[in-house]
């Protein structure tokens, strides 16, 4: 079906592939696992024709836009859906989140430009599928309920099968999909496990970028990639069972203490939530939540896809206009007397996936890490000598020095999370917010990225609010948990999380 002959794949930036002599061949699907930075999404990239052959064969059949079809990541497909999806805190305001378009305007390229003022002044664009083959595909990935939906509504879960029913309208013979299991919850994962099964044994071949925790029933073969070099391939029984070594430190141990030795914090209760609710359309997303968070506490908030926390930490980061109708305290303060967004988000440390998908990505990483220093999504001002040395030390703590003037869009996906983690690092916040912030990582730096956390907080009256769907991912320093149901919180101790 398609092969490489001794290729090598180019970036703007350079060469990230070197080498490559593997082939597909029918009935095979095939799981990319490796490091951070090993190359496995330009892999994908090169396959479906979007990365250069620079040197050596790419034999696939003509046209290969008809062949491979590659699922969308996020909403940057189309120029259209971007500029209608502007700003990652547009879901929380309802005027913005309304002029989003529909999941079935999407799926149906029916999306007006950004602008329209009056919908009647264009003529709606014919839909590109039959009604009843829209209907197939919605039913197979279960999201006939979500057709109506606004698309920056949709859960992660609900995101990640509407990018996939967009691919599979297409009725691709190949389908590349990278990293689908990310952000999901346990339920939200079998689900779609069972989906890509069915979709394999109707005879599309797959090609998937994952960990080795996710690994589809259907997949048949594997690829181990190293250092943009294949290091093992073949059948997905024989893959070793080390996959790729952990590596050792992700912190200069030497420059740590500074880190620690910051400023105790200046208030008692981080948070203080008394009966929150949150509406949208008169749906309840938090229903009279109780909750406070002392200094120095350390939090693992839990909840399946769609239980709002996402929501309740877009309340807790100054980025939802209902903190005002709410009564809870930020910081020893009242939320809505008389501080700015910029007082709250001082004291905080953040990441989200949110955040990564709309984070500007044209600027060097020296830039999107100091940005963490004004809390802005890009860097707007010259840094004082102080602010630059700041920026370098965090780049020096992380061990990312090499990347310092790389474009984030010239970083794999899991580099431009580690740089997205400096920057939440860089003003040595007294409140770390960290939404799945090991979503692209291989497993060996979300091992040891959990390490560094506990590292970071065990040891000092740092506030940890700690999100994720794999209970193996919680830093163990985290000990109280916030468990969030239909936008419900039940508290209780942190017990058996922990392998």
């Amino acid at each position: 079906m398609l092969r490489f002959r001794n290729a090598s794949i180019r970036r703007p930036t350079g060469p990230v592939l070197s080498d490559l002599d593997w082939q597909i061949n029918p009935g095979q699907h095939w799981a990319l696992f490796g490091p951070t930075g090993s190359g496995k999404s330009s892999l994908l990239e090169a396959v479906a024709g979007l990365l250069p052959v620079f040197k050596g064969q790419y034999e696939h059949p003509s046209p290969l836009r008809e062949v491979v079809e590659r699922v969308a990541v996020d909403y940057r497909f189309d120029r259209n859906v971007a500029a209608a999806a502007q700003f990652y805190q547009q879901r929380y305001t309802a005027d913005t989140a309304a002029e989003a378009p529909t999941v079935r305007e999407v799926l149906q390229n029916q999306v007006r430009p950004p602008g329209t003022v009056d919908e009647k002044s264009i003529a709606p664009l014919p839909p590109a599928y039959a009604d009843d083959w829209l209907a197939e595909i919605a039913d197979r990935v279960q999201i006939v309920h979500l057709l109506d939906r606004r698309l920056t509504s949709l859960s992660n879960g609900e995101t990640r099968r509407t990018l996939l029913a967009r691919s599979l309208l297409r009725r691709p013979k190949i389908l590349l999909l990278d990293n689908p299991f990310g952000g999901l919850d346990a339920d939200s994962r079998v689900r779609l496990h069972r989906i890509l099964n069915a979709i394999a044994a109707e005879g599309t071949a797959l090609l998937l970028v994952t960990t080795p925790r996710e690994i589809p029933a259907c997949i048949t073969h594997g690829m181990l990639l190293e250092n943009g070099r294949i290091r093992w391939s073949g059948p997905i029984a024989e893959r070793p069972e080390d996959s790729h070594s952990r590596p050792e430190t992700l912190t200069d141990a030497s420059l740590l203490p500074r880190w620690l030795n910051a400023p105790p914090a200046s208030f008692e209760k981080a948070i203080d939530m008394r009966g929150v609710t949150v509406r949208y359309n008169d749906k309840p997303v938090l229903d009279n939540l109780h909750w406070t968070v002392c200094r120095g506490e350390k939090w693992a908030v839990l909840g399946p896809n769609g239980s709002g926390k996402s929501t309740l930490l877009s309340l807790i980061t100054a980025d939802n206009p209902q903190g005002y109708r709410n009564d809870y305290d930020l910081f020893d303060r009242r939320r809505g007397s008389g501080e700015s967004i910029w007082d709250i988000k001082r004291n905080i440390g953040f990441v989200s996936p949110e955040l990564h998908l709309y984070f500007p990505r044209e600027q060097p990483v020296w830039k999107v890490v100091a940005s963490g220093l004004f809390d802005t999504t890009g860097l707007f001002r010259k840094l004082t000598p102080e602010q630059a040395e700041q920026t370098d030390f965090m780049l020096r703590l992380l061990r990312i020095e090499p990347l310092r003037d790389k474009r984030l869009d010239g970083l794999s996906t899991g580099e431009q999370r580690w740089v997205l983690l400096a920057r939440a690092l860089v003003k040595n916040p007294p409140l770390l917010v960290l939404d799945e912030p090991c979503q692209g990582l291989d497993p060996a730096h979300t091992a040891r990225f959990r390490d560094m956390v506990d590292e970071l907080c065990s040891h000092s009256d740092r506030t940890l609010l700690y999100v994720s769907h794999y209970p193996e991912e919680i830093p163990r320093c985290a000990t109280q948990v916030l468990q969030l149901q239909a936008g419900q919180g039940a508290v209780r101790a942190c017990v058996n999380l922990h392998r």
